[in-house]
């Protein structure tokens, strides 16, 4: 049994213990690694997991692991429920935090261990160091400090420790322009080189730093800002905050997290003293900090003691604790800590779990990564993991040496809509407008049913207009709002009807076309179109220069000298997923493209009003080009679309000798691969009397090509 026990890692904390262990105090400190254990006065250790002196940790709980020392060492990080049973068993009749004045939540899992367990808390806190007026740039947070130095040129020097390099990895040029000072470990440079920081960017050094040390390196790497921590004198601030002026650095100050309430220093001694007797005065300055730059022994990453922390990735369902999984509720139950957007952590708020309210997965993953004190975190998802949910892109961030991640399914929004309407889902079509471009309109055309995700207050007067917008006024809409929560409301109307339904964001629709065609026309009649005074491609020409084209699903495709539209309409209908910009200089021809984009009901067009190549400039990179007109551009335009993507697809047509030539020596000047000229010519029969006679159209030449090296 302990005296007391001492949350150490920092100097202060270390200097505290050895100090109470020498007056003869049984004492024991708390350390996360094996580096804070060694400063501590630990001897080396071989093998890994929580232990007190060289031995396990049950293993020293039978008895006393070192006879005659009064102060023992506990190396392995540890969770709230870990700290309360270490309290249980050695009864001390006090528990002293001093922790980096950095690592909030650990500080909050001591303060809650103590009052759970009835234990006297004691918070030693460090003190502040003035910045001085003027010198540096103060950020409450690493993600500020990023924004930042995002609209700065020149090189950095980061001393905020290895944890927080993954941050700055955000920087497009960070490989250039950080030099990250870090702790001396194989494990910390085997880490922070995964990151990119390599050769002279990564240099690893044990402190303390003199000012004339910090002045040295910052003038060394050429350095116009130094990022550190407001550390306090003991962590070697001023010595920075002096070499920064010296060298003439600005400084970026992350501002100090909201700390419990607590002592300085000096008069935690003055408590000690009194508390234990002690007739000799307690002292505890020393040294700087030697793990202020790293953040790699102190107490911040106090944790659950595994080398492998594990990351569920949990489909929560519609967000009622009766919707979810017994294996989803059950993992939530045994988590360290929950993660997921607010509305998500309402479901597991019972639980009383240290919580984290974030959805973007930069956010997500920067908030994992500086808080390793949480060994198992449960990321909980709306309805399924694998319908439109994030966790695609976390499961390919997360995944990385030392962390397993697993995925638990849970109800799909379909699955329990379809459920309500008592119909079956295996022949809907699954879409999604919630926070994503889609073009909703087209698989509403192609299928009988369709379901999807709607976002925002206005999702369904949306839907409903843009229904209306393209013809679709006999769709019947079904509209699920807030799902299996006591307020859950379906509505059935027609586009018409609901278009002034108020609903809120928390919405899905089932969209259900009796006139769906699910096939692609293969040409489509020219008298289908508006032509106005607009020149058209003849129905037989569109339907093999969109073949040569071989356009896919998804494709990026600009029509260059558009006209009337009628190839942009072929080629929207084909790329129902993909984006079609149509680009024509005249004004009434682009007014007639947008006319016959409603009739077709292609939405996914884009009417870019303006001459070639000057109009493609701030467009995308095309997949696919057609060009029906170049108004005597036409190598230009190549050579744009050409830097644009070098392996693009392209059809030209052309009706002139002149032009064919044109094309002729663009395919042999410009990096171009497999052309090929077909002359297509077309005879129409026209009825004369009482016979049918053939007249011939002009001759079109169909040029095709792809871009090659």
């Amino acid at each position: 049994m302990k005296q007391i026990i001492v949350f150490s890692g920092t100097t202060e904390g270390r200097l505290l213990s050895q100090a109470l262990g020498r007056r003869g105090i049984p004492a024991l400190a708390c350390v996360a690694t094996e580096y804070g254990g060694q400063l501590a006065g630990e001897p080396p250790r071989t093998g890994g997991g929580p232990h007190i002196w060289g031995k396990p940790v049950e293993e020293a709980a039978s008895g006393n692991p070192q006879q005659g020392s009064c102060l023992d060492i506990h190396v392995g990080r540890m969770t709230r429920e870990e700290m309360e049973k270490l309290f249980q068993r050695e009864q001390p009749s006090l528990v002293v935090d001093a922790t980096h004045p950095y690592a909030a939540l650990v500080s909050e899992n001591i303060c809650a261990a103590c009052q759970d367990t009835g234990t006297t808390y004691l918070r030693l806190i460090r003190p502040r160091e003035s910045a001085g007026d003027g010198d540096c740039v103060i950020v409450k947070d690493v993600e500020e400090a990023v924004e930042y130095l995002r609209h700065t040129k020149g090189n950095v020097l980061l001393t905020t420790g290895s944890k927080e390099l993954k941050a700055f990895t955000a920087l497009p040029d960070y490989r250039e322009r950080l030099y990250a000072r870090v702790l001396s470990t194989p494990e910390v440079a085997a880490s922070c080189s995964r990151l990119g920081f390599v050769g002279a960017h990564l240099i690893c050094m044990q402190g303390p730093f003199s000012r004339e040390l910090n002045t040295a390196m910052l003038r060394q790497v050429k350095a116009r800002f130094l990022v550190t921590k407001e550390s306090g004198k003991t962590g070697g601030f001023p010595e920075k905050l002096a070499a920064a002026r010296e060298a003439g650095a600005r400084v970026v100050l992350i501002g100090r997290p909201k700390e419990q309430p607590g002592k300085t220093p000096e008069e935690v001694c003055r408590i000690l003293e009194k508390h234990f007797g002690l007739t000799q005065r307690l002292e505890i300055s020393g040294e700087a900090d030697r793990t202020e730059d790293s953040g790699e022994t102190s107490q911040t990453e106090a944790g659950n003691g595994s080398s492998t922390r594990h990351i569920v990735l949990a489909g929560i369902g519609m967000g009622t604790p009766e919707n979810m999984t017994r294996e989803v509720w059950e993992a939530c139950c045994q988590a360290d800590c929950i993660i997921g957007a607010r509305r998500m952590l309402q479901s597991v708020e019972a639980l009383g779990k240290p919580v984290f309210s974030a959805y973007q997965t930069d956010e997500i993953c920067h908030f994992i990564d500086i808080h390793p004190e949480y060994g198992k975190i449960v990321l909980v998802l709306s309805g399924d993991v694998g319908f439109y949910s994030g966790a695609k892109k976390l499961l390919e961030t997360l995944k990385k040496p030392g962390v397993q991640v697993t995925l638990l399914p849970g109800i799909s929004s379909v699955v329990y809509f379809c459920s309500r309407l008592q119909i079956s889902w295996e022949d809907v079509k699954l879409c999604s407008v919630h926070g994503r471009d889609g073009n909703l309109v087209a698989a509403v055309r192609e299928h009988p049913k369709v379901f999807t995700l709607l976002g925002g207050t206005d999702g369904v007067r949306s839907l409903c207009r843009e229904l209306l917008e393209y013809g679709m006024g006999r769709v019947n809409i079904t509209v699920g709002e807030r799902l299996h929560y006591e307020t859950e409301r379906i509505v059935k109307g027609t586009p018409e009807e609901l278009a002034e339904e108020a609903f809120d964001g928390l919405c899905v629709a089932l969209l259900e076309n009796p006139d769906a065609f699910s096939g692609i026309p293969a040409c489509l009649e020219d008298e289908l179109f508006l032509r106005g005074k607009a020149p058209m491609t003849k129905s037989e020409v569109r339907s093999v220069s969109v073949a040569k084209l071989r356009l896919t699903r998804d494709a990026v495709v600009y029509d260059v000298g558009a006209g009337t539209g009628s190839v942009t309409i072929e080629m929207a209908l084909q790329a129902s997923q993909g984006t079609v910009y149509a680009v024509e200089k005249k004004a009434e021809a682009a007014d007639l493209i947008e006319e016959n984009k409603r009739r077709f009901g292609t939405p996914n067009i884009q009417v870019v009003q303006g001459l070639a190549p000057g109009a493609l400039q701030e467009l995308p990179a095309p997949t696919h080009v057609f060009i029906g007109g170049s108004s005597g551009n036409l190598k230009e335009i190549l050579e744009v679309i050409l830097r644009k993507n070098p392996k693009v697809r392209i059809v030209m047509n052309a009706i002139t000798l002149e032009t064919v030539g044109e094309m002729n020596d663009c395919l042999k000047e410009l990096p171009l691969k497999d052309g090929e000229i077909v002359q297509l010519t077309v005879a129409r029969a026209k009825a004369v009397g009482g016979y049918q006679m053939m007249m011939g159209q002009n001759p079109v030449y169909i040029v095709a090509c792809t871009g090659g090296e």
